[in-house]
C-alpha cells in the first residue's frame, strides 16, 4: 500500500467535485501523488532543492549533519570539477565559468561561448560543496551534462539564458555574467504562463519572487526533512505536468537521462552502497518520468562525445542582482533570500559548512542553551546512528510516512519573533531615509509599521513580508520627489540586504590577471577594492613608473572604458606623457580582467593575438589593417609584428572592389608615414608596397568612383588625395604617372560636386589652366539655372584641398565672388544650404580655409576700406609714363628667350606684353629728380645695407 493513499482520494474526490473535467484533472492530481511516491521510494535518496533557496540550503545542512554521506550527487556541469576548490580563495557570490573561443564542432560565428554557474552562501548546492571539500572520505561527483553537450544540445550550436526580468529595473551590478548562459540547480517556476498568472492572482502578489518567498520558503524553512522533501518532489511534479512539450522539456530529459547515466557508471565503477549516496538535483528533475530513472532501470543511453573544442574554466564575481537579471527574478529577491537565511540559520542554531579561509564566510553562531551539538565541518563526521524506519528522513527501501496531508491543510503559524523584526526594519527604514534626504520621522515609522500589518492582512497573509514591508515603506515615506539617488524601494533592498559583490581572490585569478596586478604594484593602490583609485605617474620623477604606464595604455585598450580611465596624459605615434593621471576601478571589472587570462599568459600576448584576428577577419579591409599597424606600433612597439600586420594591409588593399574605406585609409596611412620618417631611418618596405599599390589601385578605380552615385565627393576627394600626396614616394618606387593622367581624362562625372573636384585635379595635373577654371566658375555664378546648385560646387572645390592645397586661395576666391556678386535674394535661400554641406562633407578642411582667408583678407577694418582683392578686375590707373624693364644680364636672357615666361604666365593666367630694357638706370625722371634733390634717404638705405 502507497503511504499517500488517503491523500490520493482526497484529491480524486475533489477532482470529482469541482471539476467539469474530472477525468484530465484525476490524471494529473493521480500522477503529482505517484511521482512523490516513485521519488521517494527510489534506493539512491533523491535530494530535490530550488536554485538560491534558503529552505533547500537549510534541509541540506540537516541531512547532511544526520545521514553523513559519503557520495554527493550533484547536479552542476561534470568538467567544472576542478573548479570548486578554489572557492576557497573568493567571496561568494562568484560564479564556475567555461568560456571558448576558438571553436572546432560548433557552427562558424557561434563563438564566443560562455556558461556561468553562480554559487552564493543561501544555497543547498554551496553547503553541500562545502561539506564535501573539508570532510575527509566524502567524494563529490558533478553528473550533469558538460558545457559543451549544453551548446551542442542546441540546433544552431548557441544558446540564450531564459531568465526575464520582473519587478523593475536592476542596478549597476547586473553585467557582471556579460552574455554568458547561465546554470543552476534547480529552475523551479511554472512553464504554463496561464498557472503563474492564476498564482499570482490568488497569492495577491507582484511577481513569482514573491510568492514563492510567501507559499513555498517560509513554511518550508523550519519544516522536518521529510515534509521538505515530499513538498517540494510535489511541486517540481506540477510544475512538469504542466509543462508543454517543446524543445527546453526535451532538453531537460536528455539531461536527466544523462544524469541517471553518470550515477549508474560511477556505482558500478566505485562499488559505492547507494544507502551512502546523496542525489542533489532540482525538484523538477526529482519528478522525471524518462525509462533511465533509478538505478533499477535497464534502459541504457549513449552519451554523444564532445566537440574538438578547447573549453578554458576559471571564477568570475557574480552579485545578487546579476542573479536575479539572468534568471529573471525580482530585484532584490536574491537578497532577501539571504536575509531570510541568516535568520534561519540563527534561529535554528544551524552549524553550517564552510570551506576552510573562505573570505567573507560569517563565523558559526553560537547555539542556544540545549542545542543539540553538532560537528564543524571541517572535524571528520562521527559515527553513523543505525537507521530507523520511523527516523525522520527515511529514504528508499525505508518505511515512508504521509507528511503532504498534515502540510497541505495545517496554515502556517505566526512568528513571534517577526513582530520585532519588523519594528527594526521601520526605525532602519527611516534612518537610512533621513540620510539619504527624505524629511522622515518617528511618525513614519510608526505609519510603516502599522501599514504593513494592514497590507498583509489585506493580501491574505499571516504576517508581513518583506515586499508587504517595501511597499508599505514606499507609501508611506516616499514623496512628490526622490532627493538624492536612491528611491525608498532602493533602500528597502539595501536593508534588506543590499546587493552582494563577489569577489575572486588572487590565488584564484588566472595567471595573466595574476601578473597584471604585480606589474602594477608599484603605483600602491589596493586595484581588487571596487572603488575608483586616482593613480598619479610623474614619469620623469620616477622613471620606474614606466612600465606601469605601458600596461595601463594596454589594458585600456582591451578592458571597458571606465576600467582604466586616463585623466591626464595620452598615447599615439610618437606622443609620450611626461605626467599621467588615471582612474583605476579594477575590482568593478574583474570578470573582464580574468576572461583576458582565457586568451592568453601576458597582456602583450592577448593584445597581439586581438589585433592579428583583427586583420585577418573575414569583413577585414586596409582601414582596420592600418589601424591594427598604429595600435601595435603604440602598444607593443617593435618592427616585427608591425610589419608583418603591414603586409596584411597590402594584401587587403588590393583585395578591395570598393573605395568607402579611401579617407580612413588616406588618413592613416599619412599619419603612419610621418611616424616612420620621423623616427626610423628607413620606410618599411610594407609602406612602399602599400603606396605603389593603392597608387595603381585608386587610378583604376578613380573613373568608376566619378560615374557612380553610390561613391560620395569625401571619398573620390580621399583618392585624389593619396594619388596626389604619395606621389612623389610613389614615382620614386616606379609607378608611371601617365596612369594617373590617364584615370582623370576617363573621368566624366555629372554631380556638380565631383564636376568641381575633376576641374581642380585638372589643374593640379596642368590639363587645365588656373584662368580657365576661373572663367568657368564665373560663367556658372553668372547662370541662373546654376546658381541654385551652386553650394555643390563649393564643396567639391573645398574637398578638392585634400588632394591640391595650393588651391585654398581659390576656394577662398570662389566663395568670396559669390558673396559678393550674388543678391540677398539668390544668397539667402541657399546660404543654409552651403552651410550645412560645407559642416557635413568638409569639416576638417575649414581649418584650412579660414587660414588662407585669414591670409587674403585685411586684419583691420580700416583697411577694408581700401583693400582691392587679389583677383578683382580693378586695376591701378597706368602712369603717364611706362617703366621699360631695367637693363641687366637677366633681362636680356629672358628678352631673347620669351617662351618660358610666356608659357609661365600662361599656366599662371597672367597677361601682359614685353618692353625694351632701358640702358641707363631708372625709367621715371621724376623720381630721379627728387633723389638728387634730397641724397639723404638713399644714402642712409645704403649704409643700412652695407
Amino acid at each position: 500500500m502507497s503511504p499517500f493513499g488517503a491523500l490520493r482520494e482526497q484529491l480524486l474526490d475533489a477532482a470529482t467535485a469541482f471539476s467539469d473535467a474530472p477525468d484530465t484533472l484525476t490524471d494529473i492530481l493521480s500522477g503529482l501523488v505517484d511521482d512523490v511516491d516513485r521519488a521517494l521510494g527510489e534506493r539512491l535518496e533523491i535530494f530535490p532543492v530550488c536554485h538560491h533557496s534558503p529552505a533547500s540550503a537549510a534541509a541540506m545542512v540537516r541531512r547532511l549533519r544526520e545521514k553523513q554521506p559519503k557520495v554527493i550527487y550533484l547536479e552542476l556541469c561534470e568538467d567544472l570539477r576542478p573548479l570548486l576548490g578554489e572557492l576557497r580563495n573568493c567571496r561568494l557570490p562568484v560564479a564556475l565559468q567555461a568560456f571558448a573561443t576558438d571553436l572546432d564542432g560548433f557552427p562558424p560565428g557561434a563563438g564566443p561561448l560562455s556558461v556561468v554557474a553562480p554559487i552564493t552562501e543561501a544555497s543547498a548546492e554551496y553547503q553541500a560543496i562545502a561539506y564535501a571539500l573539508e570532510t575527509p572520505g566524502v567524494e563529490l561527483v558533478l553528473v550533469d551534462r558538460s558545457t559543451d553537450h549544453v551548446f551542442q544540445w542546441e540546433p544552431d550550436g548557441t544558446c540564450e539564458a531564459e531568465g526575464r526580468q520582473e519587478g523593475g529595473e536592476h542596478g549597476e551590478e547586473t553585467g557582471l555574467h556579460g552574455d554568458a548562459v547561465g546554470i543552476e540547480i534547480g529552475d523551479l517556476r511554472p512553464r504554463f504562463a496561464e498557472l503563474e498568472e492564476h498564482l499570482l492572482h490568488h497569492g495577491k502578489v507582484r511577481h513569482w519572487s514573491e510568492w514563492w518567498d510567501q507559499y513555498v520558503e517560509q513554511p518550508l524553512i523550519g519544516a522536518d526533512y521529510d515534509t521538505y522533501r515530499q513538498v517540494m518532489v510535489l511541486i517540481g511534479s506540477l510544475f512538469r505536468r504542466l509543462t508543454r512539450a517543446g524543445r527546453r522539456l526535451a532538453v531537460d530529459e536528455e539531461r536527466e537521462r544523462y544524469m541517471w547515466t553518470r550515477m549508474r557508471e560511477h556505482l558500478a565503477d566505485s562499488g559505492a552502497d547507494p544507502a551512502d549516496c546523496l542525489y542533489v538535483c532540482g525538484a523538477f528533475h526529482a519528478a522525471s518520468r524518462v525509462e533511465q530513472f533509478g538505478l533499477d532501470s535497464e534502459a541504457t543511453y549513449d552519451i554523444a562525445p564532445r566537440t574538438a573544442t578547447r573549453w578554458l574554466y576559471g571564477l568570475i564575481p557574480s552579485s545578487h542582482s546579476a542573479i536575479e537579471a539572468q534568471f529573471g527574478l525580482a530585484a532584490g529577491s536574491v537578497s532577501v533570500a539571504a536575509a531570510t537565511w541568516s535568520k534561519a540559520v540563527t534561529r535554528g542554531g544551524l552549524t553550517t559548512f564552510t570551506l576552510a579561509g573562505q573570505k567573507g564566510a560569517k563565523a558559526a553562531p553560537k547555539r542556544r542553551a540545549g542545542a543539540a551539538s553538532t560537528p564543524r565541518a571541517s572535524q571528520p563526521p562521527p559515527s553513523k546512528p543505525p537507521a530507523s524506519a520511523d527516523a525522520a528522513g527515511a529514504t528508499g527501501g525505508e518505511a515512508v510516512n504521509d507528511r503532504l496531508s498534515g502540510f497541505l491543510a495545517t496554515p502556517p503559524a505566526l512568528d513571534e519573533l517577526d513582530e520585532a523584526e519588523l519594528r527594526g526594519w521601520c526605525v532602519d527604514i527611516v534612518r537610512l531615509a533621513r540620510r539619504n534626504g527624505y524629511l522622515a520621522s518617528t511618525a513614519d515609522a510608526i505609519a510603516v509599521f502599522e501599514t504593513s500589518i494592514l497590507l498583509a492582512g489585506m493580501r491574505g497573509r499571516a504576517r508581513p513580508t518583506p515586499y508587504d514591508f517595501q511597499d508599505a515603506a514606499v507609501t508611506c515615506i516616499e514623496k512628490d520627489t526622490v532627493p538624492g539617488r536612491r528611491d525608498v524601494r532602493r533602500l528597502c533592498e539595501i536593508l534588506l540586504g543590499g546587493d552582494r559583490v563577489g569577489e575572486v581572490g588572487y590565488e584564484a585569478l588566472p595567471p595573466l590577471a595574476r601578473d597584471a596586478f604585480d606589474r602594477l604594484e608599484p603605483l600602491g593602490l589596493d586595484l581588487s577594492k571596487r572603488t575608483v583609485q586616482r593613480a598619479l605617474l610623474d614619469l620623469n620623477a620616477d622613471p620606474g613608473l614606466v612600465p606601469c604606464s605601458d600596461l595601463l595604455w594596454k589594458l585600456r585598450y582591451l578592458l571597458p572604458e571606465d576600467a582604466a580611465r586616463p585623466i591626464m596624459g595620452e598615447r599615439g605615434l610618437g606622443e609620450r606623457s611626461r605626467q599621467e593621471s588615471w582612474d583605476l576601478a579594477f575590482g568593478r571589472y574583474q570578470r573582464a580582467i580574468i576572461e583576458l587570462g582565457y586568451e592568453g599568459v601576458t597582456v602583450e600576448q592577448v593584445l597581439e593575438q586581438r589585433l592579428r584576428r583583427t586583420v585577418w577577419k573575414p569583413d577585414a579591409t586596409a582601414a582596420v589593417a592600418l589601424a591594427a599597424v598604429e595600435d601595435a606600433v603604440v602598444f607593443l612597439g617593435g618592427r616585427r609584428f608591425a610589419d608583418e600586420l603591414g603586409a596584411r594591409a597590402v594584401e587587403l588593399l588590393a583585395a578591395e572592389r570598393t573605395v568607402d574605406d579611401a579617407p580612413e585609409v588616406l588618413r592613416r596611412i599619412r599619419r603612419l608615414l610621418a611616424h616612420y620618417r620621423a623616427a626610423e631611418p628607413e620606410l618599411p618596405a610594407w609602406c612602399g608596397s602599400f603606396v605603389t599599390t593603392g597608387y595603381a589601385h585608386y587610378c583604376t578605380l578613380l573613373p568608376i568612383a566619378f560615374a557612380s552615385d553610390d561613391t560620395g565627393v569625401r571619398h573620390v576627394a580621399a583618392m585624389l588625395g593619396f594619388l596626389f600626396g604619395m606621389e612623389s614616394l610613389a614615382l620614386s618606387l616606379g609607378c608611371d604617372r601617365l596612369q594617373l593622367e590617364l584615370a582623370v581624362r576617363q573621368s566624366a562625372p555629372e554631380a556638380p560636386a565631383k564636376l568641381a573636384l575633376l576641374w581642380a585635379a585638372q589643374t593640379q595635373l596642368g590639363l587645365l589652366p588656373l584662368a580657365e577654371l576661373r572663367a568657368r566658375c564665373d560663367g556658372l555664378l553668372a547662370n541662373p539655372l546654376v546658381v541654385p546648385s551652386f553650394p555643390l560646387y563649393i564643396a567639391g572645390f573645398v574637398q578638392a584641398m585634400e588632394a591640391a592645397p595650393a588651391l585654398s586661395g581659390f576656394v577662398v576666391e570662389v566663395i568670396s565672388k559669390a558673396f559678393g556678386s550674388l543678391p540677398d535674394t539668390v544668397l539667402l535661400p541657399w546660404l543654409p544650404k552651403l552651410i550645412t554641406t560645407l559642416r557635413h562633407q568638409a569639416g576638417d578642411l575649414m581649418p584650412m580655409l579660414v587660414r588662407e582667408a585669414g591670409r587674403l583678407f585685411p586684419g583691420s577694418l580700416p583697411q577694408l576700406d581700401t583693400w582691392v582683392p587679389p583677383w578683382s578686375d580693378q586695376r591701378a590707373p597706368a602712369s603717364p609714363h611706362a617703366a621699360p624693364a631695367p637693363a641687366g644680364p637677366v633681362t636680356a636672357l629672358l628678352a631673347a628667350h620669351p617662351s618660358a615666361c610666356d608659357a609661365v604666365a600662361e599656366l599662371l593666367g597672367c597677361e601682359g606684353e614685353w618692353r625694351a630694357p632701358v640702358a641707363g638706370g631708372l625709367a621715371h625722371r621724376e623720381v630721379a629728380e627728387l633723389l638728387a634733390r634730397h641724397p639723404e634717404a638713399p644714402l642712409a638705405l645704403a649704409g643700412l645695407l652695407t
